[in-house]
């Protein structure tokens, strides 16, 4: 049995014009701009110290991140509900959060 070279098919879409497509602006919610939470934040970076909770890691950008997330009904303005974490921890626990929710909604 003779072997037939392979054909390439033309695509039907010559090009994408991705100039078009932007990102949805992030949109913060009014919580985080209040004078109750900037009160809350500067309260707890005294009282703990400016240093992540999860790694200890000092000298970058604290994040206060609810323990209880607000969409799962955690209190907003409950110190013991907040964390003081680093931007890395932070965005592992939020992604990591983001994809148990994901998963009980499929």
């Amino acid at each position: 049995m003779a072997v037939r070279g392979l054909q390439c098919v033309l695509p039907a879409v010559r090009s994408v014009k991705t100039g078009i497509a932007t990102a949805l602006p992030k949109q913060t919610k009014t919580i985080y701009l209040s004078p109750e939470w900037r009160g809350l934040m500067s309260r707890l970076l005294a009282h703990r110290g400016r240093r992540c909770e999860s790694c200890g890691r000092t000298g970058c950008r604290i994040f206060g991140d609810h323990i209880h997330e607000l969409k799962d009904g955690g209190a907003p303005l409950d110190p013991g509900n907040v964390r003081l974490l680093c931007g890395s921890c932070h965005s592992t626990k939020t992604a990591r959060v983001r994809a148990i929710r994901w998963r009980e909604t499929v």
